[in-house]
C-alpha cells in the first residue's frame, strides 16, 4: 500500500508540523529520518550536534507511537534511502519542511527534487521559520513574518495510519563511525520535545524576569537567556509555538514583577524577529557561507593568516583571559552567550586578523546551537565583511572588567589564574616578575603570552578596514547589498534596533 512519507530534518516534533499535519489528512504516513554519511562528514558538524539529534530523534519515534504511527530512521544518502523506500512500500508523495541549512544539504535538496521529478513523486515543502523562499523584495519579508507568525500553531495529529508492510529500520552508528571524533561536551543540553518544553516554560515564567540587563554578562547568561537555541535550531520546538507561548504569557502577565516580565518578554520575542531577518540573507544568497557579502572586501585578510594565531585563538590560549575562558566554557557546555560570542569573532577578526571562514568553521562545531543562516551572517558582521553595518570591535579586557568585574567567570573556567592579583587578572602578561614568582604563575608557562600586542594589532586592523571603507567603489556597490540584505525598519528604530542588537541580539544561536 502507497503511502505519504514525511521527512524529518531540522524539524523534530509532531506539534505544529505542518507538513506532518498535511500528510496524515492524505492517508497512510510513514515518518522518516535519515542519518546521512554526506552531512556528518561536512566540516561544520560535530560529535554533539549528532548525539543531541539522535536523542530528539528517538523521543521524536516515542511521539510517533503514542499516536499510532511510525517513524523510520535509515541510513545511507538521501536519494539512494528514497529509491529503497519506492521499491519497498511505494511513494505517492514526500512532505517536509524547507531548510536553510548549509551548502551541502543545499546541493541534497536540488538531488532529492531531481529523484522526485523523474518518479512522479510530488514534494512539498512548507515554511520552517519566517524565511521566505525565493523572495524578491526584502520590503515583502517582515509582513510576510508577521502573517506567518499571527497563525496558530498546528496541534499533533490526532491519529496516524501507519503503512501495512514491515520495515526494517537502521541502528544509530556511533559518531566515530562517521568521521566524527571530536569529543561530546560533558555538560551541553540533552535533546527530545520533552526537554525543550521544559527550558520554555521555565523561562517565560520565572527566568525571563533576568532577561534584560543579565544576557550580557557570562555570568548571568547561562540562566537570564532563554536556552531555547538548541530546541528551535533542531525544530524541536516551532518557532511560531515560541512567539505564541512569549505573547501569551505576556498577556496574562500579573502580580508585583509584571511589568518586569512583560518587558522581558517583548524584548526576546523582538530577538525571534532577528533570528528570521538573518537566515532570510543565507536563503537569499547561500555563497555568504564562503564569500564576503560585499565582494568589495575580498582581499582584506586572506593574504594574511596565521597559522599560529589560529592555533592560539582556538585552543583557548591567547593569553587574554576572557577570550581563553569563553574557549574554555564552549568546550565543556557548547554554549556561550553572544556577547561573548561577538567577542571571539572580534577578537579572530581585529587583532590577529584573521579571514572568518575558518574560525567559523571551529566554532559551527563547538556550537550546539549551530544555525547555518546566523552563523555565517553574524561572522561576517563581527568581521566588518557586510558592507552595511557598524563595525563592532570588542575589547577582550574592557569586556572582562564590564562584564567580570570581579573574576568569578576568568577564574572559574581557567584555574591557574586563581592564584593572581586581582589587579594583574585580566591583564597578566604585564604581571612584573616579582609578582609572577610570588603567586607561582609563570607567563609564558602557566598561562600563555599574547601572540601581539592588543592595542596596536587593533588600531593596525581599524585603520585597514576604514581605509578600505572609504574606497569610492566599496561605498559605491554598499547601496546595492543594503536593498537586498538590510533591515526595513525605518530609520529610528533601525538606530534603536541596532543599539539592542550590539549587546545580545541573537542569544538564540549566538
Amino acid at each position: 500500500m502507497a503511502c505519504s512519507l514525511v521527512w524529518f530534518k531540522r524539524d523534530l516534533r509532531v506539534h505544529d508540523h505542518a507538513p506532518l499535519a498535511a500528510a496524515a489528512a492524505a492517508g497512510p504516513v510513514l515518518g522518516l529520518y535519515v542519518i546521512e554519511p554526506g552531512l556528518w562528514a561536512q566540516p561544520d558538524m560535530a560529535t554533539q550536534h549528532y548525539l543531541f539529534i539522535r536523542e530528539s530523534v528517538s523521543a521524536l519515534a516515542q511521539q510517533f507511537a503514542a499516536l499510532g504511527g511510525r517513524l523510520l530512521v535509515r541510513g545511507g544518502e538521501m536519494t539512494a534511502v528514497l529509491e529503497r523506500l519506492h521499491a519497498e512500500l511505494g511513494i505517492d508523495a514526500l512532505y517536509s519542511h524547507e531548510e536553510t541549512g548549509n551548502d551541502w544539504t543545499f546541493a541534497r535538496d536540488r538531488a532529492v527534487a531531481a529523484w522526485c521529478r523523474r518518479h512522479g513523486v510530488h514534494w512539498q515543502e512548507f515554511r520552517q521559520f519566517g524565511v521566505v523562499r525565493r523572495l524578491q523584495d526584502r520590503d515583502e519579508w517582515r509582513p510576510a513574518w508577521e502573517a506567518l507568525m499571527a497563525q496558530p500553531p498546528l496541534p499533533p495529529p490526532a491519529r496516524l495510519a501507519a503503512p501495512l508492510p514491515p520495515l526494517i529500520g537502521h541502528r544509530w552508528p556511533d559518531p566515530a563511525a562517521l568521521g566524527l571524533t571530536d569529543p561530546d561536551p560533558p555538560l551541553r543540553q540533552r535533546g527530545g520535545r520533552a526537554n525543550a518544553e521544559l527550558v520554555l516554560t521555565d523561562f517565560l515564567n520565572e527566568r525571563v524576569l533576568s532577561y534584560r540587563g543579565g544576557i550580557s554578562s557570562p555570568l548571568s547568561a547561562p540562566t537570564a537567556c532563554s536556552r531555547l537555541s538548541a530546541h528551535l535550531a533542531y525544530g524541536l520546538l516551532s518557532l511560531r509555538e515560541v512567539v505564541h507561548a512569549a505573547r501569551l504569557a505576556m498577556a496574562n502577565a500579573s502580580g508585583p514583577q509584571a511589568e518586569r516580565q512583560r518587558r522581558g518578554l517583548a524584548a526576546f520575542v523582538s530577538r525571534l524577529y532577528w533570528h528570521c531577518h538573518f537566515i532570510q540573507k543565507l536563503e537569499s544568497e547561500p555563497a555568504l557561507e564562503f564569500r564576503n557579502l560585499h565582494r568589495g572586501y575580498d582581499g582584506l585578510r586572506e593574504a594574511d593568516w596565521s597559522a599560529a594565531h589560529f592555533a592560539a585563538w582556538s585552543a583557548g590560549r591567547t593569553g587574554w583571559p576572557l577570550v581563553d575562558a569563553c574557549m574554555a566554557m564552549l568546550r565543556a557546555t557548547g554554549w556561550l552567550n553572544f556577547r561573548m560570542r561577538a567577542m571571539l569573532v572580534s577578537v579572530a577578526a581585529y587583532p590577529l586578523w584573521l579571514h572568518w571562514r575558518e574560525p567559523g568553521l571551529f566554532l559551527a562545531r563547538q556550537f550546539l546551537d549551530y544555525e547555518p543562516g546566523i552563523h555565517w551572517s553574524q561572522l561576517q558582521m563581527q568581521s566588518g565583511t557586510t558592507g552595511i553595518n557598524t563595525a563592532r570591535v570588542y575589547n577582550p579586557v574592557k569586556q572582562a572588567r564590564d562584564h567580570d568585574p570581579q573574576g568569578r567567570f576568568v577564574r572559574h573556567w581557567l584555574p591557574a589564574l586563581r592564584r593572581v592579583p586581582d589587579s594583574w587578572l585580566f591583564e597578566p602578561w604585564r604581571m612584573p616578575p616579582a609578582v609572577q614568582a610570588q603567586c607561582g604563575v609563570r607567563v609564558g608557562e602557566d598561562i600563555p603570552e599574547p601572540p601581539v600586542e592588543l592595542e596596536r594589532a587593533t588600531r593596525v586592523a581599524k585603520e585597514r578596514l576604514y581605509a578600505l571603507r572609504r574606497d569610492p567603489g566599496v561605498r559605491a556597490a554598499r547601496a546595492a547589498v543594503l536593498e537586498r540584505h538590510g533591515s526595513r525598519l525605518r530609520p529610528a528604530a533601525r538606530r534603536k534596533a541596532a543599539a539592542r542588537a550590539s549587546g545580545a541580539q541573537l542569544e538564540l544561536e549566538f
